[in-house]
């Protein structure tokens, strides 16, 4: 089952529409299996801790024992007494209380295993207990439960979740769930199907901006809404149907394991435990892979009842009675009704030869190609001011830079192949106005930024951030100036004061020496000291300048009403 389970999470905004966080079949698993441990650890830890001693310790710890059995398989209360009984006698004959005292004495690691194993084993015999007392040869799984059939949703997957017979109630939640999940795609679909022939009459050409009151952007963008949550709506369908094919799978393995059984105890008294456990274990184990399954359809449940309050919502944006009266005399076409409008439309190659066309008649899995805009129709999107139609196939698509497209009429086909280009960026220009159609229409090639909900991580944001990679490199000389290394150099302050505090420590040493017969005349020792001697720096010098001062004289500033001013310079010289 390779396909995503998905978790929606909805943003409620008129300007971006909602989203879905997807995440695998996988992870949901592992989370289900992280929960159970969970729940099962305190019980587990007080088994694998105790320090029995006495006799009523035993029988507490037996009993503990008993509980956690009865806690992972799921099958039955802790506080039913049938159900106690049951488990014991199962678990008494595989693990009898006489050997608690070499279970005790076991290490942690040892005590979690074996009770993982004794789990799996009683969780078998009582399985195979319950078809047993049927007295069929082949046990029908429908008949293990006498439970009525709840008509709600969440009531049917907590039945299936509360009972220890699971099989049977499976049986009956199915066809409920999917049932359920139909009824609101219906819903959806209707509603999508309205808010579409209202757009449609707006955009003619033909139309009157007057005789409309409502505003075409709300409408368009109710549109782009009910849309997601039709698409959203689908993938819980299929993923439901996914679900019941693997619990049907589940189930006929579940039948041909206990009759596996059956023909190898028969009306033995007594069967190797090396033959007969491991057929035990594998039939624990699908009974665990049905409560799975059970979780699974848990999740769907939450996620189809948590997308309710959106139809709602839009329910007050527009009314029933609102529709009716915008739609008029307007006839409400479904997406088949469209398509099976524009069946009798063909392209024909020959009319546009400088584009490649595919037909159902020349391609192979026609059916299974991959279309651009999800099957939306790219003309209308841009000449219509961003109507959605549905793309009709068999009309011929368009195969343009390995890319194919759809039209929902002959005519909009050949309009969009005559500068297909074109027709590209307005898409992505829309886009951009309405974020929701990146999603919506897939156009997540166009926008690299935008991650796609299937490679979205947990928590990750919508946006990433692009990766841009470049190869780039740097080379710089050696030595770009000539070495002038000082080796004697020493950049430690405390080396410096160590060498210094050496040195003054010489001034107190004498020079000695030695001579013996057998080196007299053999070698001249020189020493040769220089005495102290006067020195003197200067460092600081007194020098002083001067400058002239200036003097002017201004004659004949006043006294004169057409006198001319004389201006004399009287400045002197520093040498005078």
């Amino acid at each position: 089952m390779s396909r995503n389970w998905r978790s929606c999470v909805w943003i409620n905004s008129r300007k971006s529409a909602a989203h879905p966080l997807t995440r695998s079949k996988c992870e949901f698993l592992e989370e289900i299996q992280r929960a159970v441990e969970s729940r099962l650890s305190p019980v587990s830890r007080e088994i694998t801790d105790s320090r029995v001693k006495t006799r009523e310790e035993l029988d507490a710890l037996y009993r503990k024992i008993i509980t956690y059995i009865l806690l992972r398989s799921g099958m039955g209360s802790p506080a039913d007494v049938n159900t106690v009984q049951e488990a014991t006698a199962a678990l008494q004959s595989v693990f009898p209380q006489t050997e608690l005292g070499a279970f005790v004495v076991l290490l942690k690691r040892d005590k979690e295993q074996q009770l993982t194993e004794l789990s799996m084993i009683v969780t078998g015999i009582r399985l195979f207990n319950k078809a047993s007392k049927k007295g069929e040869e082949e046990t029908d799984l429908r008949e293990l439960s006498t439970a009525h059939q709840p008509t709600d949703i969440k009531s049917t997957v907590c039945a299936v979740l509360r009972s220890a017979k699971l099989p049977a109630v499976l049986n009956e939640a199915l066809p409920v769930i999917s049932k359920s999940i139909e009824k609101e795609l219906s819903v959806s679909q209707s509603l999508a199907w309205k808010y579409t022939a209202v757009l449609e009459k707006l955009t003619e050409s033909d139309h009157q901006p007057g005789e409309c009151d409502v505003p075409t952007l709300l409408l368009r963008q109710a549109v782009y809404n009910v849309r997601q949550h039709e698409a959203f709506l689908k993938m819980l369908l299929a993923d439901a149907r996914l679900c019941v094919k693997h619990i049907e799978f589940l189930q006929t393995e579940l039948s041909s394991q206990i009759k596996l059984l059956k023909e190898t105890v028969q009306s033995k008294t007594a069967v190797p435990t090396a033959k007969v456990f491991p057929l035990f274990k594998a039939l624990s184990k699908l009974s665990s892979g049905l409560q799975d399954e059970a979780e699974l359809l848990k999740i769907l449940s939450h996620i189809v009842h948590d997308l309710r309050p959106f139809l709602a919502s839009q329910a007050k944006i527009f009314s029933e009675a609102s529709l009716d009266g915008l739609l008029e005399k307007s006839e409400v076409k479904t997406d088949e009704q469209r398509k099976t409008e524009s069946s009798d439309e063909r392209i024909v190659p020959a009319e546009m030869k400088t584009q490649e066309w595919l037909l159902p008649e020349t391609t192979a899995s026609f059916n299974e190609l991959s279309l651009q805009y999800d099957g939306i129709c790219g003309y209308t999107l841009v000449n219509r001011d961003g109507l959605l139609l549905p793309g009709n196939p068999h009309i011929g698509v368009l195969k343009h830079k390995e890319k194919l497209y759809v039209f929902s009429s002959k005519e909009a086909a050949l309009k969009f192949a005559s500068s297909p280009d074109n027709f590209i960026a307005e898409v992505a220009e829309k886009a951009k106005l309405s974020p929701e159609l990146i999603q919506l229409l897939k156009l997540h090639q166009q926008f690299s930024c935008v991650s796609p909900y299937s490679e979205m991580q947990p928590g990750e944001s919508l946006l990433v951030k692009p990766i841009t990679k470049c190869d780039s490199s740097t080379q710089t000389d050696i030595h770009p100036v000539e070495t002038n290394i000082v080796k004697s150099y020493e950049w430690n302050e405390w080396e410096l004061r160590r060498k210094a505090i050496k040195l003054a420590d010489l001034l107190t040493k004498m020079t000695h020496s030695a001579q013996t017969d057998l080196s007299h005349m053999r070698r001249e020792n020189i020493t040769q000291t220089w005495l102290p001697k006067d020195a003197a720096c200067q460092s600081k010098r007194d020098g002083e300048s001067n400058v002239p001062k200036p003097q002017i004289y201004l004659a004949g500033l006043r006294g004169q009403r057409d006198g001319r001013m004389a201006k004399t310079n009287l400045t002197r010289s520093v040498d005078e």
